[in-house]
């Protein structure tokens, strides 16, 4: 456990008692002396140490993180609460804090790289006196974490396009219309304070957020402390030998780059995203497709488009309520031994980012009505491509749908994400013929909808069930706007 003392401190517990005898409580009889050994003085001597900031667990998912910047340099003040680095998550860049007053020592993972989770990214000290020792701690771990570079046997172009092919991605408008301006939450707050317009600031944090300092700076003052989300930073502990298996790799199976070809890293969203595929792969699954007519929907979707309600928010609500009565397709498997029947229904829905792809959660969604499900909605996509999800926004959902209608896609599987036992994946509406029970013939809109289950829970007859179900809600829609 860290030391609550902050400098070198002597604490001196003295336990004696008087060595004169007892009163007698009775004058009459005579009682003898009795004596208390005195106990010897005790001296507790508590040392100031350093303390190590931890790389913190963002999301239940997050195995390594990304520095973004930080926000503090070597040899600043820090209090408790104050904001230190900006962390990128496999899926949100967020700002993480202190818990402990003292001095950023030492900085031992810099802007723009990486570092497994609960690793070493910096070294607090608690006096100056300790920072000649954190700096060189912190030079240690730096020098340890580097390998010594293999032997190659003949020189080959490759690396060349590998050094130089990580360019940063560009800056591009996502969402249509005005943009709307982004900032931390205590950057508002600053703005309130000092009344400055935060409409006509250009941000300089992640994805053009206006950060605290942006906010000082046009208010012409001296930076402050920003406060904002949580950090790991624990006591340090003694020098290890590093583990050298994870930083020496190995002779590459892999064939050399085309010539003139150019090697791009995965961003850390992208990681995730590849590591949760190969995941699912693990899962035995199987798909079911089942056509809806969506001619009562259409209908529906333009009565209610111009009060903002989005043709998602009418699936995801759909969903929901087939969900309600089939709760084992709402239901995962994460230990392959027993599943879990979720209270919550959870609709998490896929969405394209710029470097990636994120699943929002529109959380309770078959207790919500669909107006308040709508405005709920535009407000996830928007932090979500602004990369400012908070974790229970994305990974706590039971459901996935995923809709490339909008796209003309008439068709199409998805994978199911590792830890929910099933995904829908919804297709384009569009003009079908069919034939009635007497042989006429009409022209119906219809969309397919493929559901991908697990099927360790999950059974054919369950899935057909629940598409069922959801066909008669989609069919007949008025029990969507109750």
């Amino acid at each position: 456990m860290a030391s609550p003392f902050l400098s070198n401190t002597t604490i001196a517990f003295s336990s004696s008692l008087s060595s004169s005898p007892l009163p007698r409580l009775l004058p009459s009889i005579s009682s003898p002396l009795i004596r208390f050994k005195s106990t010897p003085r005790r001296i507790l001597t508590v040392r100031s140490k350093i303390r190590e900031i931890f790389m913190p667990a963002l999301s239940s998912t997050m195995t390594e993180g990304k520095i973004v910047s930080w926000v503090k340099s070597e040899g600043d003040k820090l209090s408790k609460g104050e904001s230190v680095v900006v962390v990128e998550s496999d899926k949100a860049d967020m700002d993480v804090e202190t818990f402990y007053d003292g001095i950023l020592a030492a900085i031992v993972v810099g802007e723009g790289e990486t570092a497994p989770v609960g690793a070493a990214i910096g070294l607090l000290a608690e006096t100056e006196d300790e920072i000649a020792e954190a700096k060189a701690k912190a030079a240690s771990k730096s020098g340890a974490s580097i390998p010594s570079p293999p032997p190659t046997p003949s020189p080959s172009p490759a690396p060349a396009a590998t050094s130089t092919s990580t360019p940063a991605p560009a800056a591009v408008p996502i969402a249509e219309g005005p943009r709307k301006t982004v900032a931390t939450p205590y950057a508002k707050k600053l703005a309130k304070q000092h009344k400055v317009d935060i409409e006509s600031l250009v941000g300089t944090g992640p994805y053009g957020r206006i950060t605290p300092a942006d906010i000082e700076a046009a208010a012409g003052i001296s930076p402050s402390k920003t406060i904002v989300g949580p950090a790991v930073v624990a006591e340090a502990k003694p020098a290890t030998p590093p583990k050298a298996t994870a930083a020496v790799a190995g002779p590459s199976s892999l064939p050399p780059p085309l010539p003139g070809s150019t090697v791009v890293p995965f961003t850390t969203m992208q990681a995730a995203v590849s590591k949760n595929m190969v995941e699912s792969l693990s899962v035995p699954t199987f798909r079911v497709g089942y056509p809806v007519t969506t001619d009562a929907l259409d209908r529906l979707y333009e009565k209610v488009k111009p009060k903002g309600v989005t043709m998602t928010a009418l699936l995801a609500k759909a969903a929901a309520m087939a969900l309600v009565q089939h709760p084992v397709v709402n239901a995962s498997c994460k230990d392959g031994k027993s599943f879990t029947y979720n209270s919550n229904i959870n609709i998490a829905v896929a969405v394209a980012v710029n470097g990636g792809l994120i699943t929002p959660v529109l959380q309770d969604a078959d207790k919500l009505d669909l107006y308040l499900l709508s405005q709920k909605w535009k407000e996830l996509v928007e932090k979500a491509r602004t990369k400012q999800l908070q974790p229970q926004e994305y990974n706590s959902g039971t459901f996935t749908l995923s809709n490339l209608g909008m796209f003309g896609v008439d068709r199409f599987d998805a994978i199911l994400p590792p830890g929910q036992g099933s995904i829908m994946a919804v297709g384009a509406s569009k003009p079908t013929v069919v034939a009635d029970a007497d042989g006429f013939f009409s022209v119906k809109n219809k969309m397919l909808v493929n559901v991908t289950a697990d099927h360790r829970i999950i059974y054919g007859a369950d899935l057909a069930a629940f598409l069922q179900t959801l066909s008669k809600i989609v069919e007949n829609p008025e029990s969507l706007t109750l």
